[in-house]
Protein backbone atom coordinates (compact mmCIF):
# COMPACT_ATOMS: atom_id res chain seq x y z
CA UNK A 1 0.00 0.00 0.00
CA UNK A 2 1.19 3.66 -1.04
CA UNK A 3 0.40 6.59 1.27
CA UNK A 4 -1.20 9.09 -0.78
CA UNK A 5 -0.37 12.33 0.96
CA UNK A 6 1.49 13.68 -2.13
CA UNK A 7 -1.80 12.96 -3.42
CA UNK A 8 -2.61 16.56 -3.57
CA UNK A 9 -5.91 17.20 -6.08
CA UNK A 10 -3.91 19.93 -8.19
CA UNK A 11 -6.12 22.67 -7.93
CA UNK A 12 -5.08 26.08 -7.17
CA UNK A 13 -7.06 27.87 -4.59
CA UNK A 14 -7.11 30.76 -6.92
CA UNK A 15 -8.18 28.92 -9.84
CA UNK A 16 -11.49 27.74 -8.48
CA UNK A 17 -13.98 30.44 -9.54
CA UNK A 18 -16.46 29.23 -7.49
CA UNK A 19 -17.68 30.61 -4.19
CA UNK A 20 -19.73 27.72 -3.23
CA UNK A 21 -17.06 25.03 -1.47
CA UNK A 22 -19.38 22.27 -3.01
CA UNK A 23 -19.34 23.65 -6.66
CA UNK A 24 -15.27 24.29 -5.98
CA UNK A 25 -14.88 20.48 -4.46
CA UNK A 26 -16.11 19.47 -7.67
CA UNK A 27 -13.42 20.69 -9.67
CA UNK A 28 -11.37 19.79 -6.87
CA UNK A 29 -12.16 15.73 -6.83
CA UNK A 30 -12.80 15.46 -10.33
CA UNK A 31 -9.01 17.02 -11.23
CA UNK A 32 -7.93 14.16 -8.83
CA UNK A 33 -9.94 11.35 -10.57
CA UNK A 34 -8.60 12.91 -13.81
CA UNK A 35 -5.21 12.83 -13.24
CA UNK A 36 -4.82 9.65 -10.38
CA UNK A 37 -7.55 7.15 -10.88
CA UNK A 38 -7.07 3.92 -13.38
CA UNK A 39 -9.82 1.96 -14.36
CA UNK A 40 -10.64 -1.04 -11.56
CA UNK A 41 -12.60 -3.16 -14.05
CA UNK A 42 -9.70 -3.43 -16.94
CA UNK A 43 -6.59 -1.59 -15.40
CA UNK A 44 -6.27 1.18 -17.74
CA UNK A 45 -4.21 3.95 -16.81
CA UNK A 46 -6.29 6.58 -16.87
CA UNK A 47 -10.08 7.22 -16.35
CA UNK A 48 -11.74 9.77 -19.59
CA UNK A 49 -13.68 13.14 -18.46
CA UNK A 50 -17.09 13.08 -19.79
CA UNK A 51 -18.28 16.49 -21.07
CA UNK A 52 -19.87 18.69 -18.19
CA UNK A 53 -23.39 18.08 -17.47
CA UNK A 54 -23.40 14.24 -18.82
CA UNK A 55 -26.61 13.37 -17.28
CA UNK A 56 -25.07 9.35 -17.32
CA UNK A 57 -21.67 9.81 -15.88
CA UNK A 58 -18.54 11.27 -15.23
CA UNK A 59 -15.97 9.49 -16.39
CA UNK A 60 -15.46 6.75 -18.55
CA UNK A 61 -12.45 4.50 -19.71
CA UNK A 62 -11.30 4.18 -23.17
CA UNK A 63 -10.44 0.74 -23.45
CA UNK A 64 -13.62 -1.11 -21.85
CA UNK A 65 -16.19 1.43 -21.79
CA UNK A 66 -17.05 1.56 -18.09
CA UNK A 67 -18.28 4.51 -16.91
CA UNK A 68 -18.14 6.26 -13.66
CA UNK A 69 -20.14 8.40 -11.55
CA UNK A 70 -18.47 10.79 -9.16
CA UNK A 71 -19.96 11.36 -5.48
CA UNK A 72 -17.33 13.62 -3.23
CA UNK A 73 -18.12 14.79 0.24
CA UNK A 74 -15.93 15.65 3.57
CA UNK A 75 -17.37 13.36 5.57
CA UNK A 76 -17.46 9.48 5.31
CA UNK A 77 -20.61 8.59 3.32
CA UNK A 78 -23.85 7.14 5.11
CA UNK A 79 -25.92 4.14 4.16
CA UNK A 80 -27.59 7.11 1.55
CA UNK A 81 -26.52 8.65 -1.17
CA UNK A 82 -28.69 11.34 -2.94
CA UNK A 83 -28.96 10.54 -6.71
CA UNK A 84 -30.44 11.50 -9.84
CA UNK A 85 -34.07 11.16 -10.85
CA UNK A 86 -35.64 7.94 -9.90
CA UNK A 87 -37.30 6.87 -13.08
CA UNK A 88 -34.04 7.22 -14.83
CA UNK A 89 -31.84 5.31 -12.65
CA UNK A 90 -34.62 2.36 -12.63
CA UNK A 91 -34.61 2.68 -16.24
CA UNK A 92 -30.18 2.34 -16.38
CA UNK A 93 -30.87 -0.39 -13.67
CA UNK A 94 -33.03 -1.91 -15.67
CA UNK A 95 -31.18 -1.64 -19.01
CA UNK A 96 -27.84 -2.54 -17.33
CA UNK A 97 -26.32 1.02 -18.72
CA UNK A 98 -25.92 2.66 -15.16
CA UNK A 99 -22.52 3.53 -14.58
CA UNK A 100 -20.49 2.73 -11.35
CA UNK A 101 -20.13 4.72 -8.39
CA UNK A 102 -16.82 6.31 -7.78
CA UNK A 103 -17.19 7.91 -3.63
CA UNK A 104 -14.16 10.30 -2.90
CA UNK A 105 -13.97 11.70 0.58
CA UNK A 106 -11.70 14.51 0.95
CA UNK A 107 -10.25 16.39 3.08
CA UNK A 108 -10.87 20.34 2.51
CA UNK A 109 -8.08 22.22 4.39
CA UNK A 110 -5.49 19.74 2.87
CA UNK A 111 -6.69 18.91 -0.59
CA UNK A 112 -6.05 15.63 0.16
CA UNK A 113 -7.98 12.72 -0.53
CA UNK A 114 -9.02 10.55 2.15
CA UNK A 115 -10.76 7.59 1.14
CA UNK A 116 -12.21 6.07 -1.76
CA UNK A 117 -14.23 3.39 -2.68
CA UNK A 118 -15.82 2.13 -5.93
CA UNK A 119 -19.28 0.23 -6.10
CA UNK A 120 -19.12 -1.60 -9.81
CA UNK A 121 -22.52 -1.17 -11.71
CA UNK A 122 -23.49 -4.96 -10.94
CA UNK A 123 -23.72 -4.24 -7.26
CA UNK A 124 -26.90 -2.06 -8.14
CA UNK A 125 -30.53 -3.71 -8.45
CA UNK A 126 -34.06 -1.84 -8.14
CA UNK A 127 -33.75 -2.65 -4.23
CA UNK A 128 -30.81 -0.61 -3.75
CA UNK A 129 -32.45 2.26 -5.22
CA UNK A 130 -35.26 4.52 -2.81
CA UNK A 131 -37.90 6.81 -4.25
CA UNK A 132 -37.69 9.94 -2.60
CA UNK A 133 -40.56 12.06 -2.32
CA UNK A 134 -41.62 14.36 -5.00
CA UNK A 135 -40.81 17.83 -4.84
CA UNK A 136 -43.68 20.27 -3.24
CA UNK A 137 -45.46 22.25 -5.98
CA UNK A 138 -43.79 25.60 -5.01
CA UNK A 139 -40.39 24.33 -5.85
CA UNK A 140 -38.69 25.55 -9.25
CA UNK A 141 -38.66 21.38 -10.27
CA UNK A 142 -42.20 20.80 -8.75
CA UNK A 143 -43.08 17.13 -8.81
CA UNK A 144 -39.79 15.63 -9.56
CA UNK A 145 -38.95 12.50 -7.95
CA UNK A 146 -35.41 11.80 -6.79
CA UNK A 147 -33.34 8.70 -5.38
CA UNK A 148 -31.23 7.70 -2.67
CA UNK A 149 -28.89 5.03 -3.65
CA UNK A 150 -28.50 2.59 -0.57
CA UNK A 151 -25.39 1.77 0.22
CA UNK A 152 -26.13 -0.45 2.98
CA UNK A 153 -27.63 -2.47 0.85
CA UNK A 154 -24.60 -3.29 -1.02
CA UNK A 155 -22.55 -6.14 0.02
CA UNK A 156 -19.23 -5.30 1.31
CA UNK A 157 -17.49 -7.32 -1.53
CA UNK A 158 -19.33 -4.72 -3.78
CA UNK A 159 -17.44 -1.62 -1.44
CA UNK A 160 -14.43 -1.67 -3.10
CA UNK A 161 -11.90 0.19 -1.19
CA UNK A 162 -9.59 1.87 -3.66
CA UNK A 163 -7.82 4.63 -0.75
CA UNK A 164 -8.51 3.78 2.80
CA UNK A 165 -7.47 6.31 5.13
CA UNK A 166 -4.86 8.07 2.63
CA UNK A 167 -3.50 4.60 1.84
CA UNK A 168 -4.23 3.78 -1.89
CA UNK A 169 -4.61 -0.49 -1.95
CA UNK A 170 -2.81 -2.29 -4.55
CA UNK A 171 -3.92 -1.95 -8.01
CA UNK A 172 -4.06 -5.66 -8.47
CA UNK A 173 -6.09 -6.15 -5.13
CA UNK A 174 -8.57 -3.75 -6.29
CA UNK A 175 -9.21 -5.40 -9.95
CA UNK A 176 -9.25 -8.99 -8.19
CA UNK A 177 -11.76 -7.97 -5.86
CA UNK A 178 -13.38 -6.20 -8.81
CA UNK A 179 -13.25 -9.32 -10.83
CA UNK A 180 -14.75 -11.60 -8.07
CA UNK A 181 -18.13 -11.19 -8.65
CA UNK A 182 -18.33 -9.95 -12.22
CA UNK A 183 -20.40 -12.50 -13.21
CA UNK A 184 -23.36 -11.05 -11.39
CA UNK A 185 -23.29 -8.68 -15.37
CA UNK A 186 -24.91 -11.58 -16.70
CA UNK A 187 -27.44 -12.01 -14.54
CA UNK A 188 -30.84 -10.12 -14.83
CA UNK A 189 -32.57 -7.51 -12.42
CA UNK A 190 -34.20 -9.99 -10.77
CA UNK A 191 -31.88 -12.83 -10.70
CA UNK A 192 -28.92 -10.26 -9.66
CA UNK A 193 -31.14 -9.06 -6.84
CA UNK A 194 -31.41 -12.61 -5.25
CA UNK A 195 -28.44 -12.98 -5.66
CA UNK A 196 -26.71 -10.22 -3.81
CA UNK A 197 -29.78 -10.51 -0.94
CA UNK A 198 -28.15 -13.82 -0.47
CA UNK A 199 -24.50 -12.95 -0.28
CA UNK A 200 -25.31 -9.95 1.73
CA UNK A 201 -26.80 -12.48 4.54
CA UNK A 202 -23.90 -14.78 3.71
CA UNK A 203 -21.94 -11.80 4.71
CA UNK A 204 -23.66 -11.10 7.73
CA UNK A 205 -23.36 -14.71 9.32
CA UNK A 206 -19.47 -13.26 9.58
CA UNK A 207 -17.39 -16.73 9.06
CA UNK A 208 -15.66 -18.26 6.44
CA UNK A 209 -17.10 -21.58 6.91
CA UNK A 210 -21.01 -21.84 7.20
CA UNK A 211 -23.83 -24.10 6.71
CA UNK A 212 -26.98 -23.59 4.74
CA UNK A 213 -28.98 -23.70 7.59
CA UNK A 214 -27.40 -20.69 8.92
CA UNK A 215 -28.34 -18.84 5.41
CA UNK A 216 -32.07 -20.59 6.12
CA UNK A 217 -32.12 -18.24 9.36
CA UNK A 218 -32.90 -15.05 6.74
CA UNK A 219 -35.91 -16.64 5.42
CA UNK A 220 -38.15 -14.26 6.73
CA UNK A 221 -35.62 -11.09 5.69
CA UNK A 222 -35.62 -12.74 1.93
CA UNK A 223 -39.60 -13.18 2.09
CA UNK A 224 -39.99 -9.78 2.96
CA UNK A 225 -37.65 -8.31 0.08
CA UNK A 226 -39.45 -10.57 -1.94
CA UNK A 227 -43.16 -11.08 -0.96
CA UNK A 228 -43.98 -12.50 -4.44
CA UNK A 229 -41.78 -15.57 -4.00
CA UNK A 230 -43.25 -18.68 -1.76
CA UNK A 231 -40.20 -20.65 -2.36
CA UNK A 232 -37.42 -19.28 -0.39
CA UNK A 233 -35.13 -21.95 0.82
CA UNK A 234 -35.54 -23.25 -2.77
CA UNK A 235 -34.30 -19.64 -4.17
CA UNK A 236 -31.44 -19.58 -1.31
CA UNK A 237 -30.46 -22.87 -2.80
CA UNK A 238 -30.52 -22.52 -6.13
CA UNK A 239 -28.45 -18.79 -5.71
CA UNK A 240 -25.95 -20.51 -3.47
CA UNK A 241 -25.16 -22.84 -6.08
CA UNK A 242 -25.21 -19.54 -8.65
CA UNK A 243 -22.01 -18.09 -6.39
CA UNK A 244 -20.31 -21.78 -6.24
CA UNK A 245 -20.81 -22.26 -9.77
CA UNK A 246 -19.42 -18.28 -10.37
CA UNK A 247 -16.19 -19.19 -8.18
CA UNK A 248 -17.33 -16.92 -4.59
CA UNK A 249 -18.09 -20.36 -2.85
CA UNK A 250 -16.88 -23.66 -2.29
CA UNK A 251 -19.64 -26.51 -1.27
CA UNK A 252 -18.00 -29.03 1.56
CA UNK A 253 -20.42 -31.19 0.96
CA UNK A 254 -23.30 -31.89 3.84
CA UNK A 255 -24.86 -28.58 3.46
CA UNK A 256 -21.31 -26.89 4.45
CA UNK A 257 -20.14 -23.68 2.67
CA UNK A 258 -16.69 -22.21 2.34
CA UNK A 259 -15.76 -18.97 1.07
CA UNK A 260 -13.16 -19.42 -1.59
CA UNK A 261 -10.48 -16.83 -0.84
CA UNK A 262 -10.51 -14.44 2.40
CA UNK A 263 -11.35 -10.87 1.48
CA UNK A 264 -8.60 -7.91 1.47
Amino acid sequence: MDKVNQWRFGVREERTPFSSEQQNARVWTEAWVAGWMYCPSCGAEKLRPFQNNNPAADFACSECSESFELKSQRGLFGSKIVDGAYATMSRRIEEKSNPSLLLLQYDREKLEVENLIVVPKHFFTLKTLERRRPLANTARRAGWVGCNILLGEVPVVGRISVVQDQTRRSKELVMEQWRQLAFLKESGVVGRGWLLAVLRCVEIIGRDEFSLTDVYKFEDRLARMYPDNSHVKQKIRQQLQVLRDGGYLDFLGRGQYRLRSSRN
